[in-house]
């Protein structure tokens, strides 16, 4: 946990819609930040020509396509990725699928999405489910462990729980990340939020940032505030 070099502790997502947009953003921020996601809006405008672009710079990226189809798709999917540089991919899934992905992976690390950070309480309710979205997330994250997967996508706030009784193994992605105090009240669709700090603090290994980051007029402020609060949170493990 502590051995993460601070610039790769933020995974800056490329939610934009075309390469160049997504260059903008990399050169603007790589003095800081060298962990990047390309999801699936960037990825279909430029294929692999992005992730290849970042991987060339000395970058990583995570590659964040969630991928969910039947198992031998998901296993031809997977092989189309390995040899291209990509540290982290992620999958959707049950059972057959996971074991498919985890059996077809090269080098690169398997991340299974537990709960999307813009589903909470309220939607299990709507959709009859008893449990809450913490024991879901716990029981897929513990699944997913056990059949292969090198880690989970995952918020802030069922980071704890996980980190306890899973161990360290598990690396644990986490999105949904606001800055600031009032970090309960995002203004958007995500509802599971926390803070940069309080992820690492509760067990997560890696933050996905967004919007705080790109929308922002200076994005590098915005990264060395972040930084500055994941310091004192390491400090605290």
């Amino acid at each position: 946990m502590k051995n993460i070099p601070l610039n790769e502790r933020i995974i800056i997502a490329l939610d934009v819609q075309k390469a160049e947009q997504a260059r903008e953003i990399v050169k603007k921020c790589e003095s800081h930040v060298t962990f990047y996601k390309v999801g699936l809006q960037l990825f279909m405008s430029s294929w692999f020509e992005t992730v290849d672009w970042i991987v060339d710079r000395g970058h990583k990226v995570m590659l964040d396509l969630k991928f969910f189809d039947i198992p031998e798709t998901v296993k031809l999917a997977v092989e189309q990725v390995n040899n291209r540089g990509v540290t982290f991919a992620t999958i959707h899934g049950n059972d057959p699928i996971i074991q498919a992905a985890v059996a077809a992976r090269g080098d690169m690390k398997l991340l299974a999405v537990t709960v999307l950070t813009s589903f909470g309480e309220e939607d299990m309710r709507a959709m009859g489910m008893t449990q809450s979205v913490e024991e879901l997330v716990f029981y897929r994250a513990k699944r997913a462990l056990e059949l292969g997967c090198d880690g989970v996508v995952s918020s802030g706030l069922e980071v704890e729980k996980m980190r306890g009784d899973l161990g360290e193994k598990l690396f644990i992605v986490t999105p949904g990340i606001r800055p600031g105090a009032n970090v309960s009240d995002s203004g958007d669709d995500q509802k599971r939020i926390v803070t940069a700090g309080m992820a690492i603090r509760n067990g997560a290994n890696h933050v996905v940032v967004g919007r705080p980051i790109t929308k922002a007029d200076d994005p590098v402020k915005v990264i060395e505030v972040m930084q500055q609060d994941i310091i004192h949170s390491t400090q605290q493990l």
